[in-house]
Protein backbone atom coordinates (compact mmCIF):
# COMPACT_ATOMS: atom_id res chain seq x y z
CA UNK A 1 0.00 0.00 0.00
CA UNK A 2 2.44 2.57 1.18
CA UNK A 3 5.25 2.03 -1.38
CA UNK A 4 2.79 1.89 -4.44
CA UNK A 5 1.46 5.31 -3.08
CA UNK A 6 4.26 7.22 -4.25
CA UNK A 7 4.79 5.46 -7.24
CA UNK A 8 3.30 6.90 -10.76
CA UNK A 9 -0.49 6.91 -10.11
CA UNK A 10 -2.97 5.66 -12.23
CA UNK A 11 -4.92 5.86 -15.46
CA UNK A 12 -8.57 6.30 -14.14
CA UNK A 13 -11.34 3.74 -15.29
CA UNK A 14 -10.68 2.66 -18.84
CA UNK A 15 -13.79 2.42 -21.56
CA UNK A 16 -13.95 -0.81 -23.95
CA UNK A 17 -12.70 -0.37 -27.55
CA UNK A 18 -11.10 -2.39 -29.83
CA UNK A 19 -7.30 -2.31 -30.80
CA UNK A 20 -6.21 -0.03 -32.83
CA UNK A 21 -2.57 -0.06 -33.35
CA UNK A 22 -1.33 -2.49 -35.86
CA UNK A 23 1.74 -2.98 -34.51
CA UNK A 24 0.45 -4.11 -31.12
CA UNK A 25 -1.67 -6.26 -32.65
CA UNK A 26 1.07 -7.98 -34.69
CA UNK A 27 3.27 -8.32 -31.23
CA UNK A 28 0.29 -10.37 -29.66
CA UNK A 29 -0.73 -12.54 -32.49
CA UNK A 30 3.32 -13.41 -32.45
CA UNK A 31 3.02 -14.28 -28.83
CA UNK A 32 4.21 -18.12 -28.63
CA UNK A 33 1.21 -20.28 -27.80
CA UNK A 34 2.40 -21.30 -24.75
CA UNK A 35 2.50 -17.67 -23.17
CA UNK A 36 -0.62 -16.87 -25.00
CA UNK A 37 -2.34 -20.07 -23.33
CA UNK A 38 -0.91 -18.91 -19.72
CA UNK A 39 -1.95 -15.58 -20.53
CA UNK A 40 -5.32 -16.65 -21.26
CA UNK A 41 -5.94 -18.93 -18.05
CA UNK A 42 -4.76 -16.12 -15.98
CA UNK A 43 -7.48 -13.83 -17.15
CA UNK A 44 -5.46 -11.61 -19.66
CA UNK A 45 -7.09 -8.70 -21.58
CA UNK A 46 -5.98 -8.36 -25.08
CA UNK A 47 -8.36 -5.16 -25.56
CA UNK A 48 -7.47 -3.70 -22.01
CA UNK A 49 -3.99 -3.47 -23.08
CA UNK A 50 -4.34 -1.88 -26.74
CA UNK A 51 -6.10 1.18 -24.42
CA UNK A 52 -3.24 1.21 -21.81
CA UNK A 53 -1.01 1.22 -25.34
CA UNK A 54 -2.92 4.15 -27.16
CA UNK A 55 -2.85 6.48 -23.49
CA UNK A 56 1.29 5.95 -23.74
CA UNK A 57 1.28 6.37 -27.70
CA UNK A 58 -0.58 9.30 -27.49
CA UNK A 59 1.67 10.99 -24.24
CA UNK A 60 5.01 9.98 -25.87
CA UNK A 61 3.56 11.87 -29.35
CA UNK A 62 2.93 14.96 -27.48
CA UNK A 63 -1.06 14.41 -28.23
CA UNK A 64 -1.88 15.96 -24.71
CA UNK A 65 -3.92 14.61 -21.62
CA UNK A 66 -2.75 16.82 -19.48
CA UNK A 67 -0.61 16.48 -16.58
CA UNK A 68 -0.56 13.16 -14.90
CA UNK A 69 -1.07 14.04 -11.48
CA UNK A 70 -4.21 16.32 -12.49
CA UNK A 71 -5.55 14.09 -14.70
CA UNK A 72 -5.28 11.06 -11.47
CA UNK A 73 -7.48 13.35 -8.75
CA UNK A 74 -11.20 12.87 -8.05
CA UNK A 75 -13.35 15.27 -9.17
CA UNK A 76 -15.88 16.26 -6.70
CA UNK A 77 -16.62 17.13 -3.12
CA UNK A 78 -14.17 14.72 -0.78
CA UNK A 79 -15.05 14.80 2.70
CA UNK A 80 -13.33 13.75 5.81
CA UNK A 81 -15.11 10.50 7.18
CA UNK A 82 -17.96 11.79 9.83
CA UNK A 83 -18.01 11.51 13.71
CA UNK A 84 -19.22 7.52 14.26
CA UNK A 85 -18.10 6.68 10.35
CA UNK A 86 -14.70 4.98 12.20
CA UNK A 87 -15.41 2.71 15.23
CA UNK A 88 -13.02 1.13 17.41
CA UNK A 89 -12.16 -2.78 17.44
CA UNK A 90 -14.29 -4.29 20.27
CA UNK A 91 -11.66 -3.97 23.69
CA UNK A 92 -10.75 -7.53 25.17
CA UNK A 93 -12.62 -8.44 28.44
CA UNK A 94 -15.36 -5.76 27.59
CA UNK A 95 -19.10 -7.99 27.35
CA UNK A 96 -19.25 -6.63 24.11
CA UNK A 97 -16.01 -7.84 23.13
CA UNK A 98 -17.41 -11.67 24.58
CA UNK A 99 -20.84 -10.84 23.20
CA UNK A 100 -19.10 -10.39 19.71
CA UNK A 101 -16.75 -13.17 19.90
CA UNK A 102 -19.34 -15.26 20.57
CA UNK A 103 -21.04 -14.34 17.60
CA UNK A 104 -18.47 -14.61 15.25
CA UNK A 105 -17.18 -18.02 16.65
CA UNK A 106 -20.28 -19.58 15.85
CA UNK A 107 -20.24 -18.59 12.47
CA UNK A 108 -17.47 -20.03 11.92
CA UNK A 109 -18.50 -23.29 13.44
CA UNK A 110 -21.11 -23.12 10.70
CA UNK A 111 -18.31 -22.96 8.04
CA UNK A 112 -19.63 -19.60 6.86
CA UNK A 113 -15.80 -18.31 7.24
CA UNK A 114 -13.02 -18.56 5.09
CA UNK A 115 -9.80 -17.11 5.55
CA UNK A 116 -7.67 -15.73 2.12
CA UNK A 117 -3.88 -14.64 2.12
CA UNK A 118 -2.60 -12.59 -0.75
CA UNK A 119 1.00 -14.40 -1.50
CA UNK A 120 1.43 -13.10 -4.90
CA UNK A 121 3.33 -10.33 -6.68
CA UNK A 122 7.10 -10.70 -8.25
CA UNK A 123 9.21 -12.42 -5.56
CA UNK A 124 11.14 -9.37 -5.94
CA UNK A 125 11.08 -7.54 -2.42
CA UNK A 126 13.31 -9.91 -0.48
CA UNK A 127 15.95 -10.40 -3.38
CA UNK A 128 14.02 -12.68 -5.36
CA UNK A 129 13.05 -14.94 -2.31
CA UNK A 130 9.21 -16.15 -2.04
CA UNK A 131 7.74 -14.09 0.99
CA UNK A 132 5.68 -16.61 1.81
CA UNK A 133 8.66 -18.99 2.86
CA UNK A 134 11.26 -16.44 4.09
CA UNK A 135 12.04 -16.81 8.22
CA UNK A 136 10.17 -14.86 10.10
CA UNK A 137 11.41 -16.00 13.17
CA UNK A 138 13.29 -18.70 15.26
CA UNK A 139 13.43 -20.77 12.12
CA UNK A 140 9.35 -20.22 11.07
CA UNK A 141 8.04 -19.36 7.95
CA UNK A 142 5.35 -17.08 7.23
CA UNK A 143 3.54 -19.90 5.31
CA UNK A 144 4.35 -22.61 8.22
CA UNK A 145 2.76 -19.73 10.41
CA UNK A 146 -0.26 -19.29 8.51
CA UNK A 147 -1.03 -22.89 8.34
CA UNK A 148 -0.74 -22.86 12.47
CA UNK A 149 -3.22 -20.18 12.66
CA UNK A 150 -5.67 -22.31 10.22
CA UNK A 151 -4.87 -25.46 12.25
CA UNK A 152 -5.42 -23.50 15.63
CA UNK A 153 -9.04 -22.18 14.49
CA UNK A 154 -9.90 -25.10 12.47
CA UNK A 155 -9.53 -27.34 15.86
CA UNK A 156 -11.25 -24.11 17.89
CA UNK A 157 -14.41 -24.72 15.36
CA UNK A 158 -14.97 -28.29 14.95
CA UNK A 159 -14.77 -28.22 11.28
CA UNK A 160 -11.90 -26.76 8.43
CA UNK A 161 -11.90 -23.20 7.87
CA UNK A 162 -10.90 -22.97 4.35
CA UNK A 163 -7.07 -20.97 3.69
CA UNK A 164 -7.12 -19.53 0.08
CA UNK A 165 -3.58 -18.53 -0.77
CA UNK A 166 -3.46 -16.17 -3.91
CA UNK A 167 -0.27 -17.02 -5.88
CA UNK A 168 1.09 -15.53 -8.76
CA UNK A 169 3.44 -17.25 -11.32
CA UNK A 170 6.77 -16.65 -9.54
CA UNK A 171 5.26 -17.88 -6.08
CA UNK A 172 2.92 -20.39 -7.21
CA UNK A 173 5.57 -23.22 -7.57
CA UNK A 174 7.06 -22.93 -4.12
CA UNK A 175 4.10 -22.48 -2.53
CA UNK A 176 2.45 -25.24 -3.67
CA UNK A 177 5.88 -27.49 -3.35
CA UNK A 178 5.82 -26.20 0.34
CA UNK A 179 2.29 -27.34 0.96
CA UNK A 180 2.82 -30.78 -0.37
CA UNK A 181 6.02 -30.92 1.84
CA UNK A 182 3.96 -30.02 4.90
CA UNK A 183 1.15 -32.34 3.94
CA UNK A 184 -1.13 -29.03 3.75
CA UNK A 185 -5.11 -30.77 4.38
CA UNK A 186 -7.56 -30.18 1.19
CA UNK A 187 -8.70 -27.08 2.78
CA UNK A 188 -5.86 -24.91 1.98
CA UNK A 189 -5.59 -24.35 -1.42
CA UNK A 190 -3.77 -21.95 -3.75
CA UNK A 191 -5.19 -19.95 -6.52
CA UNK A 192 -3.33 -17.62 -9.16
CA UNK A 193 -3.27 -13.99 -9.78
CA UNK A 194 -3.49 -12.01 -13.34
CA UNK A 195 -0.93 -11.70 -15.95
CA UNK A 196 -0.17 -8.74 -17.49
CA UNK A 197 2.75 -7.65 -20.43
CA UNK A 198 4.90 -4.80 -19.53
CA UNK A 199 5.01 -2.41 -22.58
CA UNK A 200 7.37 0.48 -23.14
CA UNK A 201 6.69 4.19 -22.60
CA UNK A 202 6.26 4.23 -26.35
CA UNK A 203 2.82 2.06 -25.88
CA UNK A 204 4.93 -1.18 -27.64
CA UNK A 205 5.44 -4.78 -25.80
CA UNK A 206 8.46 -4.40 -23.39
CA UNK A 207 10.89 -7.03 -24.45
CA UNK A 208 13.78 -8.58 -22.16
CA UNK A 209 16.71 -8.90 -22.47
CA UNK A 210 16.59 -12.00 -24.20
CA UNK A 211 13.96 -10.37 -26.57
CA UNK A 212 10.96 -12.09 -24.59
CA UNK A 213 7.48 -10.37 -23.26
CA UNK A 214 8.08 -9.57 -19.74
CA UNK A 215 5.12 -10.43 -17.83
CA UNK A 216 4.70 -8.95 -14.55
CA UNK A 217 1.71 -9.16 -11.53
CA UNK A 218 -1.16 -6.90 -11.95
CA UNK A 219 -2.02 -5.82 -8.32
CA UNK A 220 -3.68 -7.67 -5.13
CA UNK A 221 -6.98 -5.68 -7.28
CA UNK A 222 -6.50 -8.88 -9.20
CA UNK A 223 -8.20 -11.19 -6.04
CA UNK A 224 -12.05 -11.06 -6.87
CA UNK A 225 -11.73 -11.78 -10.68
CA UNK A 226 -9.11 -14.60 -10.02
CA UNK A 227 -10.75 -15.81 -6.63
CA UNK A 228 -14.41 -16.29 -8.77
CA UNK A 229 -11.48 -17.59 -11.77
CA UNK A 230 -10.53 -20.84 -9.78
CA UNK A 231 -14.27 -21.95 -8.74
CA UNK A 232 -13.35 -21.33 -4.76
CA UNK A 233 -15.38 -18.66 -4.08
CA UNK A 234 -18.67 -20.12 -6.08
CA UNK A 235 -17.65 -23.58 -3.91
CA UNK A 236 -17.83 -22.12 -0.53
CA UNK A 237 -20.91 -19.71 -1.18
CA UNK A 238 -22.72 -23.14 -2.21
CA UNK A 239 -21.92 -24.83 0.89
CA UNK A 240 -23.22 -22.22 2.76
CA UNK A 241 -19.82 -20.16 3.68
CA UNK A 242 -20.65 -16.30 3.88
CA UNK A 243 -17.77 -14.46 4.74
CA UNK A 244 -13.80 -14.12 3.56
CA UNK A 245 -11.39 -12.72 5.70
CA UNK A 246 -8.78 -11.34 3.07
CA UNK A 247 -5.36 -9.97 4.50
CA UNK A 248 -1.53 -9.52 3.04
CA UNK A 249 0.61 -12.82 3.89
CA UNK A 250 3.18 -10.36 5.53
CA UNK A 251 1.29 -8.91 8.18
CA UNK A 252 0.72 -11.58 11.04
CA UNK A 253 -1.18 -9.43 13.05
CA UNK A 254 -4.00 -9.46 10.87
CA UNK A 255 -4.99 -12.88 11.64
CA UNK A 256 -8.56 -14.81 12.47
CA UNK A 257 -10.52 -12.84 15.16
CA UNK A 258 -13.87 -14.16 16.33
CA UNK A 259 -14.63 -10.70 17.81
CA UNK A 260 -13.64 -8.75 14.41
CA UNK A 261 -16.42 -11.64 12.75
CA UNK A 262 -18.82 -10.70 15.02
CA UNK A 263 -18.79 -6.62 14.64
CA UNK A 264 -18.42 -7.33 10.70
CA UNK A 265 -21.61 -9.61 10.85
CA UNK A 266 -23.33 -6.98 13.40
CA UNK A 267 -23.14 -4.05 10.58
CA UNK A 268 -24.74 -5.47 8.53
CA UNK A 269 -22.37 -3.78 5.76
CA UNK A 270 -21.25 -5.85 2.43
CA UNK A 271 -17.35 -5.04 2.90
CA UNK A 272 -15.40 -4.46 6.92
CA UNK A 273 -11.90 -2.71 6.26
CA UNK A 274 -9.44 -2.99 8.71
CA UNK A 275 -7.87 1.06 9.45
CA UNK A 276 -5.21 1.89 12.19
CA UNK A 277 -3.89 4.92 13.99
CA UNK A 278 -1.42 7.12 11.91
CA UNK A 279 1.84 7.92 13.02
CA UNK A 280 4.60 9.81 11.79
CA UNK A 281 5.34 9.14 8.47
CA UNK A 282 2.30 7.27 7.54
CA UNK A 283 1.15 7.50 4.06
CA UNK A 284 -1.72 5.72 2.18
CA UNK A 285 -5.20 5.03 1.43
CA UNK A 286 -7.42 7.02 3.95
CA UNK A 287 -11.23 6.65 4.03
CA UNK A 288 -13.13 9.66 2.74
CA UNK A 289 -16.44 10.42 1.70
CA UNK A 290 -16.61 11.26 -2.41
CA UNK A 291 -18.74 10.31 -5.29
CA UNK A 292 -18.60 7.21 -6.82
CA UNK A 293 -20.15 4.45 -9.14
CA UNK A 294 -22.65 1.78 -8.54
CA UNK A 295 -22.06 -1.70 -10.33
CA UNK A 296 -24.96 -0.52 -13.12
CA UNK A 297 -23.06 2.69 -13.54
CA UNK A 298 -25.04 5.27 -11.33
CA UNK A 299 -22.65 8.03 -9.36
CA UNK A 300 -23.60 7.49 -5.12
CA UNK A 301 -21.74 9.06 -2.38
CA UNK A 302 -19.84 6.33 -0.35
CA UNK A 303 -16.92 6.33 2.52
CA UNK A 304 -14.25 4.66 0.53
CA UNK A 305 -10.19 4.25 0.42
CA UNK A 306 -8.78 6.89 -1.79
CA UNK A 307 -4.33 6.87 -1.90
CA UNK A 308 -3.88 10.46 -1.09
CA UNK A 309 -2.25 11.23 -4.75
CA UNK A 310 -6.02 11.39 -5.65
CA UNK A 311 -7.35 13.25 -3.86
CA UNK A 312 -8.34 16.84 -4.88
CA UNK A 313 -5.68 19.56 -4.11
CA UNK A 314 -5.66 21.57 -1.22
CA UNK A 315 -7.66 18.47 0.88
CA UNK A 316 -6.26 18.02 4.27
CA UNK A 317 -5.23 14.33 4.27
CA UNK A 318 -3.56 14.76 7.80
CA UNK A 319 -6.74 15.70 8.96
CA UNK A 320 -7.84 11.94 8.43
CA UNK A 321 -5.86 9.99 12.10
CA UNK A 322 -6.35 6.63 10.70
CA UNK A 323 -5.39 4.80 7.27
CA UNK A 324 -5.68 1.09 4.83
CA UNK A 325 -4.09 -1.72 6.57
CA UNK A 326 -5.11 -3.71 3.57
CA UNK A 327 -7.42 -6.07 5.34
CA UNK A 328 -11.01 -7.00 4.72
CA UNK A 329 -13.82 -8.77 5.77
CA UNK A 330 -16.27 -9.11 2.96
CA UNK A 331 -19.65 -10.57 2.16
CA UNK A 332 -19.17 -13.64 -0.08
CA UNK A 333 -21.93 -13.63 -1.86
CA UNK A 334 -21.25 -9.69 -2.68
CA UNK A 335 -17.26 -10.47 -3.65
CA UNK A 336 -18.90 -12.96 -6.08
CA UNK A 337 -21.18 -10.62 -7.55
CA UNK A 338 -20.43 -7.01 -7.45
CA UNK A 339 -19.27 -5.22 -10.26
CA UNK A 340 -15.97 -3.46 -9.14
CA UNK A 341 -15.43 0.04 -12.06
CA UNK A 342 -11.25 -0.51 -11.18
CA UNK A 343 -8.93 2.22 -11.68
CA UNK A 344 -5.71 1.20 -12.97
CA UNK A 345 -2.57 2.44 -11.78
CA UNK A 346 0.29 3.51 -14.48
CA UNK A 347 3.61 2.01 -12.46
CA UNK A 348 7.14 2.41 -14.17
CA UNK A 349 9.42 -0.97 -13.24
CA UNK A 350 13.06 -1.25 -13.91
CA UNK A 351 13.71 -4.18 -15.92
CA UNK A 352 17.64 -4.84 -16.13
CA UNK A 353 18.86 -1.34 -17.15
CA UNK A 354 15.76 -0.48 -18.48
CA UNK A 355 12.28 1.21 -17.44
CA UNK A 356 9.19 -0.68 -18.30
CA UNK A 357 5.26 0.52 -17.76
CA UNK A 358 3.41 -1.85 -15.82
CA UNK A 359 -0.58 -1.14 -15.04
CA UNK A 360 -1.49 -2.10 -12.05
CA UNK A 361 -4.64 -2.22 -9.41
CA UNK A 362 -5.54 -2.07 -5.94
CA UNK A 363 -7.94 -4.49 -3.87
CA UNK A 364 -9.27 -1.23 -1.51
CA UNK A 365 -11.37 -0.31 -4.55
CA UNK A 366 -13.86 -2.79 -3.13
CA UNK A 367 -15.36 0.18 -0.98
CA UNK A 368 -15.98 2.23 -3.82
CA UNK A 369 -18.27 -0.73 -4.57
CA UNK A 370 -19.66 -2.14 -1.62
CA UNK A 371 -21.44 -0.93 1.57
CA UNK A 372 -18.34 -0.58 4.17
CA UNK A 373 -17.57 -0.08 7.62
CA UNK A 374 -14.45 0.84 9.38
CA UNK A 375 -12.83 -0.32 12.37
CA UNK A 376 -10.13 0.74 14.34
CA UNK A 377 -7.61 -1.71 15.41
CA UNK A 378 -4.72 -1.32 17.75
CA UNK A 379 -1.18 -1.40 15.59
CA UNK A 380 0.82 -2.33 19.22
CA UNK A 381 0.87 -4.45 21.92
CA UNK A 382 -0.68 -8.73 21.58
CA UNK A 383 -3.86 -7.28 20.23
CA UNK A 384 -1.53 -5.64 17.17
CA UNK A 385 -3.09 -5.45 13.78
CA UNK A 386 -0.64 -4.04 11.44
CA UNK A 387 2.94 -5.59 11.65
CA UNK A 388 3.83 -5.60 7.85
CA UNK A 389 6.72 -6.75 6.93
CA UNK A 390 8.36 -5.49 3.13
CA UNK A 391 11.54 -6.46 3.60
CA UNK A 392 14.47 -8.07 5.65
CA UNK A 393 14.91 -4.54 7.58
CA UNK A 394 11.55 -3.99 8.62
CA UNK A 395 11.29 -7.69 9.66
CA UNK A 396 14.71 -7.31 11.84
CA UNK A 397 12.75 -4.60 13.39
CA UNK A 398 9.67 -6.46 14.32
CA UNK A 399 10.63 -9.95 14.82
CA UNK A 400 10.07 -9.17 18.80
CA UNK A 401 6.25 -7.50 17.95
CA UNK A 402 5.83 -10.67 15.55
CA UNK A 403 6.61 -13.24 18.14
CA UNK A 404 4.61 -11.89 20.60
CA UNK A 405 1.51 -11.64 18.26
CA UNK A 406 2.05 -15.04 16.77
CA UNK A 407 2.10 -17.21 20.61
CA UNK A 408 -1.09 -15.11 21.33
CA UNK A 409 -2.61 -16.11 17.88
CA UNK A 410 -2.10 -19.88 18.31
CA UNK A 411 0.08 -19.53 14.96
CA UNK A 412 3.29 -22.05 17.58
Amino acid sequence: MRELAQSPPPLAHPTDHPMSDSTLQSELAALSPTLRARLDAAGFDAERLAMFAASLRSRAHGAGGGDRDERNRIRGLVEPPHPGDVIDAPLRGTPEYERLAAQGLEAIRRGELAFCVMAGGMATRMGGVVKALVEAFDGHSFLELRLNENATWSRRAGAPVPLWLMTSEPTNGPIREELARRGAPAHVATFTQDLGLRLTREGQLFLDDEGRPSTYAPGHGDLPDALRRSGLLSSFVGRGGKYVWIANLDNLGAAVDASILGAFVASGADLLCEVTPKVEGDKGGIPVWADAQDDVGKVVRRLQVLEEFRLPKGFDASAVRVFNTNTFLVRAEALAGTRVRWSWFEVEKKVGERTAVQFERLLQELTSAMRAAYLRVPRDGVDARFLPVKDFEELAKRAHEIRTVAEARGML
